[in-house]
């Protein structure tokens, strides 16, 4: 007889939770867009705690969060922003293996830092593989529960913990590489493959002054508030393909930072691309935050990436299943 699913009940949703992995990549050519975690760094370092596949699924809870019940006892963590998780009335501490009776509610309150908490549970948040990936994509309505955000009464399957033991409760990530979300942040960027679309001193332009993340913003993309960058004649090019960290520039000038849900194609002028490396910082931010942008070297961006990769396997090692 096959043993049953620990199970989350959903109790109160929160502003916008949503299950997501890494993505759901190899299908942009048929116009799916990868999806996943917008704080991919995030959500790696809950499952490594864990013992978790780091293509394991979790919650991504965004400023206000949910109210979960735990039908079953499971080791959790929590990482990315600091949403003040509580269970049964005694705070969380982040980044940290816990143990959640069963029986026990987890909440959230007041957001201290950051935008984007992670919830990882051992074994993975469990459900139907779409595509190769459990990620919710809202606008498409696929993966998830049902391809949308969570609502109050849903239920959430855990899957089974891996076989080489329980979590090592207490487990954590040291205080000194955890990171400290603030309303201002330094994104790195590299030019882009239309930059000779814009103007001579368009990449200075973008570089001289913050940007302010306008309401719109959203996990499809932030649209920035700053500084005009002209093109030399039209903002329109023919439709190409487009990625999570370009930089388009529409025919207002005002820049678009394309985030995890971004579409696969676009028809306007990419002046820049975010670096892979500071797609968590950016993934923290809300609208209202500012944001500043420093132009590198495509070498830099692939050393910078190889040292985070390299960095966070020193620190937790991934499983091997």
């Amino acid at each position: 007889m096959p043993l049953k699913q620990p199970t989350i009940h959903v109790v109160r949703p929160g502003l916008f939770t949503t299950i997501q992995d890494l993505g759901r990549f190899g299908y942009q050519r048929f116009g799916v867009s990868v999806s996943g975690a917008m704080d991919p760094w995030a959500l790696t370092v809950g499952n490594r705690l864990l013992g978790n596949p780091d293509r394991a699924a979790g919650l991504e809870v965004t400023i206000q969060g949910p109210e979960l019940l735990f039908e079953d006892a499971l080791s959790i963590v929590i990482t990315g922003a600091d949403l003040s998780p509580t269970s049964n009335g005694v705070a969380l501490p982040m980044w940290t293996v816990v143990r959640i009776p069963a029986g026990s509610r987890l909440e959230f309150g007041i957001r201290r830092q950051g935008t984007r908490a992670y919830l990882t549970v051992a074994g993975g948040i469990d459900g139907p593989l779409m595509l190769g990936s459990r990620s919710t994509h809202v606008r498409s309505g696929l993966g998830g529960v049902a391809g949308r955000a969570l609502r109050k009464w849903d239920r959430l399957d855990v899957g089974p913990a891996r076989a080489a033991g329980k979590p090592c409760v207490g487990r954590a990530l040291p205080e000194a590489q955890r990171p400290r979300y603030q309303s201002t942040a330094t994104i790195r960027v590299i030019p882009g493959p239309q930059a000779d679309r814009f103007t001579d001193d368009a990449l200075e332009r973008l570089a001289s002054q913050p940007y302010r993340l306008a309401s719109e913003s959203d996990r499809m993309g932030y649209r920035l508030q700053g500084l005009a960058l002209p093109h030399r004649t039209s903002a329109d090019i023919v439709s190409d393909a487009v990625s999570a960290g370009n930089i388009q520039v529409p025919a207002d000038r005002q820049p678009i930072l394309l985030m995890a849900d971004c579409q696969t194609t676009g028809g306007y002028a990419k002046l820049a691309t975010m670096i892979a490396a500071d797609r968590a910082l950016a993934a923290q931010l809300s609208p209202g935050d500012r944001l500043s942008f420093v132009v590198v070297t495509h070498q830099t961006a692939s050393t910078l990436l190889r040292s985070a990769h390299a960095e966070l396997d020193r620190l937790l090692p991934p499983h091997r299943a």
